[in-house]
């Protein structure tokens, strides 16, 4: 399966039609958002777009998008809520988490740490993708090239699950791919020099990821 992976779109006309050109070139099977998608007031202008790439697209939210994406996603039969969830495609098992999952600057989206960590636990496989918004701590999350604005909880999920991979974003400058154990951690933030990212992965075998520019 080829996924392609985007996060921090914030609505920009450019990057969606950046991100319909990379499903026109590389025909992935399957996308994944990972928060941010949207500007607050008009979620509408990306989820339309979006919708239109024509093939599956997984998405959690971000700390800057509304929660009325939640219900207008019914709209739009391609875009599936990963919030709290997961989904089988092709073998591949996909599991998201929405909001920032609690990080150091406030957010409305923020949730408690023990409940979310206990419920990923029981979701979470060795071979499956964990798709949420921030990085992990200390893993391509220092923000403004200072410190770490990582989410430890996601940390503790990777510690003690192991995911094959982890979507993330929200750390603009950090656009990379790096390993934690096992585990690939895909910070696939939109900026101009980083279009989304490539994973190729089975279920199975050690996924291959690449970012595009």
């Amino acid at each position: 399966m080829l996924i392609y992976a985007v996060a921090d779109i914030h609505g920009h006309p450019k990057r969606i039609q950046a991100i319909r050109s990379q499903v026109a070139d590389h025909r992935p099977d399957v996308m994944v958002v990972a928060g941010d998608l949207s500007k607050r007031w008009h979620p509408e202008r990306a989820l339309r777009p979006l919708d239109r790439c024509g093939l599956p697209i997984l998405l959690v939210r971000g700390n800057s998008d509304s929660r009325r994406i939640d219900t207008l996603l019914k709209h739009y039969p391609n875009l599936h809520n990963l919030h709290r969830d997961h989904l089988t495609i092709d073998g591949v098992d996909f599991v998201g988490i929405s909001g920032t999952v609690p990080l150091p600057f406030h957010s409305r989206l923020g949730l408690r740490e023990t409940d979310l960590v206990n419920r990923m636990k029981s979701m979470l496989r060795a071979q499956s993708v964990l798709v949420v918004h921030p990085p992990p701590y200390g893993i391509r999350d220092r923000a403004l090239r200072k410190f770490h604005a990582g989410s430890r909880a996601v940390r503790r999920i990777v510690e003690a699950c192991s995911p094959a991979v982890v979507i993330c974003g929200h750390i603009h400058e950090q656009s990379g791919i790096a390993m934690v154990g096992r585990t690939a951690i895909v910070n696939c933030a939109m900026t101009r020099r980083c279009q989304g990212a490539l994973i190729r992965y089975d279920g199975i075998s050690a996924p291959d990821c690449l970012l595009v520019s």
